[in-house]
């Protein structure tokens, strides 16, 4: 498919999309690899576009690739062309065949080891015309997946706050207390938040909304934002061996109860008084996206589908 004016060659979308991935990548190899395309097969679409609009887009050196002035706004116009084909081709399959073709879900990782189990069961049983391709990437990389195009849905924690964005509840879920088996409060079902003030907590790295959910329960139980946080982990299952190790607790989400803590017999659990913390996780996706029916119905369905979870489904 090509665009053009008059007197001028005209330019392909996949001359386009090719130098939108040099913009985005500032390199041929990289760029090549991100859209599946030899890199010399890359280099003369870009220098065919370069030819059909008249402009130098790059800057060459032996050591790396710069936009010049007229390739970086070209670059943001080739950015809505190739948005605008893709919501265009998007809309055509959605009425086409509703619940076909390929579907990008991306998941948090304190949901994916969960979740994905009902997810995918659901998706086996009700829409097998649908090909899903599952991405576990943390909260900021699936939302600029799903605001570039990248990516079709999102499973996450929510609320995000962010425009241009439509989320779709589908449960909430208590956070539980893990803590070591000889700790004062194992095993307790009334623990008051304020107990939260005094210990030694155990949280994610930087980046995971788990670790921003769980600091804000500890300032809402009156923590004060300069207590230690000495010791971190990069999932949850390393977080878990932490607290057995008995290095300090953590709040772990009462739907990763069941896979991180069996059979470890150094390990036990607390419960909050009511109303004990929570999280809502919710199917995300953009707003007024061509296949937002879909979309709907497949939140729907989920709500159905973690019934015999330990969640309670919105409504």
């Amino acid at each position: 498919m090509a665009v053009g004016n008059r007197g001028l060659k005209q330019a392909t979308l996949a001359q386009l999309r090719a130098f939108v991935a040099v913009a985005e990548h500032l390199h041929f190899r990289d760029a090549a690899a991100a859209i599946g395309m030899s890199q010399p097969a890359l280099s003369g679409s870009v220098s065919a576009l370069e030819e059909a609009l008249g402009v130098q887009l790059l800057e060459r050196t032996t050591r790396k690739v710069l936009l010049s002035p007229a390739g970086e706004r070209i670059a943001a116009r080739a950015r809505v062309v190739l948005d605008a084909m893709g919501g265009l081709l998007e809309e055509a399959e959605a009425v086409r065949a509703p619940f076909t073709g390929v579907l990008r879900l991306g998941v948090i990782p304190t949901v994916a080891p969960y979740l994905l189990p009902t997810v995918l069961g659901l998706f086996h049983r009700r829409y097998p015309g649908m090909d899903l391709q599952v991405h576990e990437e943390q909260t900021s990389s699936l939302l600029e997946g799903l605001t570039g195009g990248r990516l079709d849905l999102l499973l996450l924690a929510v609320p995000l706050g962010m425009p241009g964005v439509s989320e779709l509840p589908l449960f909430d879920e208590d956070f539980v207390l893990l803590a070591p088996r000889d700790h004062p409060l194992a095993g307790r079902r009334d623990i008051p938040r304020e107990e939260l003030r005094g210990l030694q907590l155990l949280l994610l790295d930087e980046g995971h909304c788990l670790r921003d959910q769980a600091l804000d329960i500890c300032r809402e139980a009156g923590r004060t934002d300069g207590a230690d946080v000495t010791t971190t982990a990069a999932g949850l299952s390393t977080l878990v061996q932490l607290v057995a190790g008995g290095l300090g607790v953590t709040l772990l989400p009462r739907t990763a109860l069941r896979l991180e803590t069996t059979r470890n017999e150094y390990l036990a659990t607390g419960c909050f008084a009511e109303p004990a913390p929570s999280r809502r996780i919710a199917l995300a996706m953009r707003t007024g996206a061509a296949r937002q029916e879909e979309f709907r119905a497949i939140a729907a369905a989920l709500r159905e589908a973690v019934r015999p979870l330990p969640v309670w489904p919105t409504d």
